[in-house]
């Protein structure tokens, strides 16, 4: 047998072996949504979150984004908010550390108004510590964890889109809103 030959079987086996591993693991490549509807319109938003619902949601389905006059099947409304909070202070009063809160406010709304996930909450917080000799600094990095959030709050949105199962749902069917510091409902099987 020659050198070649048995370097590629190695590679092979290696390969072979790695697949089989995150196999066990329960890893699976993220697959193809299948949403309720098929034509979904964005109302509201801070422009860079909805750029990113919309690459997500046209790039990971079949369904796509359409203006909100041109028959979409639904149409999620969004609002979003930004605050900060002081976390600690030193031991002159100074604060040391902020909290930064993002809240993004959603419901989906079907074509013939029936309320398919009604008002819910993504609430999502970071800490960041402060210092007045690096103020750009902390405005910068406090820029960069508002957009993390962001893109975190989409990610969360499009699990949450996934839930819906009818754009007709009966009692039993419907997708419970989520408010932040309250128990989740559980989820549907």
């Amino acid at each position: 047998m020659t050198r070649q030959a048995s370097v590629s079987r190695r590679s092979f086996l290696a390969l072979l072996g790695g697949v089989a591993a995150l196999s066990a693991c329960g890893f699976q490549l993220r697959r193809q949504q299948d949403y309720a509807f098929k034509r979904l319109a964005i109302s509201g938003g801070a422009p860079q979150m909805v750029a990113r619902l919309e690459r997500m949601v046209e790039g990971g389905s079949d369904t796509v984004i359409v203006k909100p006059f041109e028959k979409p099947d639904a149409t999620i409304n969004l609002s979003e908010g930004l605050g900060m909070r002081t976390l600690s202070l030193n031991a002159q009063g100074v604060t040391q550390e902020y909290e930064l809160v993002y809240n993004l406010n959603y419901s989906l709304i079907g074509a013939d108004g029936t309320m398919l996930i009604p008002p819910s909450t993504i609430a999502l917080n970071r800490s960041i510590t402060y210092s007045n000799q690096y103020t750009l600094g902390k405005q910068t990095e406090s820029t960069l964890f508002y957009d993390d959030m962001r893109k975190d709050a989409v990610d969360q949105l499009m699990r949450r889109l996934a839930t819906v199962r009818s754009l007709h749902p009966t009692a039993g069917e419907q997708t419970p809103g989520v408010l932040p510091r309250v128990p989740l409902p559980v989820p549907p099987l």
